[in-house]
């Protein structure tokens, strides 16, 4: 069976010393000639027995590998593409690896561990969420009137109890018993609180929001380990719950309630200012930067924010301008498409990663094709600034755009918009930004390509005769 062009390629390439070695390619009429930064990684003997290769030649910092007429041609080909190819996974897989390294410091490990407490609550923040915007769009239009009670009840018991959810979860995460995390965040929604009185005011049920509950649970979590290794054995299981839960449910009561109360007000106050003041600097802002926050790691402490802006108004006004930086990265990554024509191992990249970039999963087309190529990341940052400060232009007009729930986004969040004058009137602001980022992350992609290449220097590579 002959031995194709590919596999040819696929051989050839590691035996020179891999991607990193190699700095040009080339080929005459029999020979594939391959500029080396170290001829010494060139395994000679290896690569005159790779089936197809007639011979080596080695001169200077380049070797000439043999192959003859016609059949050099396609494998030089081959050994380009796959040369693209593996130098973007390198590159990203280095790009990934520096984020890591960025990312362990101890105030993103804290993000990340905050993230984590919440991520797992999505799936049912979603099912509720769409189901939330199903029932209120049938009592707006006055039907299955039998059924909107139990569509209200469905999609608003998770959201009455979600403290809990998040107490479980934060002791889970740092270190405490689950149960006893949660059984502290209960007290946060119990009727009961409204006798007790904090720093001269009365409490309400569910003041504080997923902020008090995090707090109450991280509160219980450390005293409950502090308990760990000062009671005895014989009367750990019986006294570490029981101070566990009364000194870190005294200090919810007395204290974390009332505090959390404040700061998730004054959340939803400025979340509703900058959008109602300062709505198409505030959408170009967050849609632009939001791409570098995900590379830094600093978006997972917009979960809680999310979170409590759903609790406080049915829906998160931040969520749809954030979700423009998908939609420059989805242009940027069409405009490399047009550009880079000679790219066919990039341009199957884009192919396989846009239609997840599309529903608002970013990271394929991040790491393999913007941020490794350089300049589009920044093109794609443009289109996202562009579709934030179209929505935001909206919001100053009184047409706040929301989510009834975090998770989705892209095509994704069409389910979940609402706003301030209905989901139909959001939905098409929504879809305008789409365009927008798209167009602009486009254009600003496109004209970015220098009339010899691509961004960062990247140009077609011509083999010569």
């Amino acid at each position: 069976m002959q031995r194709s062009s590919y596999d040819t390629a696929a051989a050839l390439l590691p035996l020179v010393g891999g991607p990193a070695n190699v700095t040009s390619v080339a080929h005459c009429m029999t020979r594939l000639r391959v500029g080396l930064d170290d001829r010494s990684l060139v395994d000679a003997e290896a690569v005159r027995a790779v089936p197809g290769v007639l011979g080596v030649v080695t001169d200077g910092d380049t070797v000439q590998v043999v192959i003859g007429p016609g059949a050099v041609v396609t494998v030089t080909a081959e050994f380009e593409k796959l040369l693209s190819a593996r130098r973007l996974a390198v590159r990203g897989a280095e790009l990934r690896a520096d984020r890591a390294r960025r990312n362990a410091t101890p105030v993103k490990t804290a993000l990340r561990r905050v993230a984590d407490v919440f991520v797992p609550l999505i799936p049912a923040l979603i099912g509720c969420g769409v189901l939330a915007g199903l029932n209120g769009l049938l009592v707006n239009t006055g039907r299955l009137p039998w059924l909107t009670p139990a569509l209200a009840a469905i999609a608003s018991g998770f959201m009455a109890l979600i403290s809990v959810f998040v107490g479980y979860n934060t002791a889970k995460v740092f270190g405490g018993t689950p149960v006893l995390g949660g059984a502290v965040a209960a007290i946060t929604v119990w009727p009961g609180v409204a006798k007790v009185t904090a720093f001269g005011v009365t409490l309400a049920p569910g003041q504080g929001g997923v902020l008090g509950a995090l707090a109450a649970a991280l509160l219980a979590t450390y005293v409950e380990r502090w308990c760990r290794g000062r009671v005895p054995d014989a009367l750990d299981v019986l006294l570490t719950p029981t101070v566990t839960v009364l000194v870190a449910g005294l200090a919810t009561l007395y204290g974390l309630m009332y505090a959390a109360g404040r700061v998730s007000s004054a959340i939803g106050t400025a979340a509703n200012w900058l959008l109602v003041t300062t709505g198409p600097f505030a959408g170009l802002v967050l849609g632009g930067l939001f791409l570098p926050l995900v590379m830094l790691g600093l978006h997972q402490a917009l979960i809680p924010i999310h979170t409590t802006l759903i609790q406080q108004q049915g829906y998160t006004v931040l969520l749809p301008l954030l979700a423009m930086a998908g939609a420059g990265q989805v242009g940027a990554a069409l405009a490399v498409y047009a550009r880079l024509r000679h790219d066919t191992s990039l341009r199957t990249t884009i192919r396989s990663a846009l239609p997840a970039g599309l529903l608002g999963v970013g990271e394929p087309l991040i790491y393999g094709v913007s941020l490794p190529l350089g300049r589009p990341f920044l093109t794609a940052c443009a289109g996202g600034a562009a579709g934030g400060a179209f929505v935001g232009f909206f919001a100053v007009l009184g047409d706040r755009v929301g989510a009834t729930a975090i998770g989705p986004s892209g095509w994704a969040l069409f389910p979940l918009l609402t706003g301030s004058r209905g989901p139909a009137l959001a939905a098409a602001i929504y879809a305008g930004g789409l365009l927008t980022g798209y167009a602009v992350g486009f254009l600003a992609t496109y004209v970015s390509f220098s009339g010899a290449g691509g961004p960062a220097g990247r140009s077609p590579r011509r083999s010569t005769g």
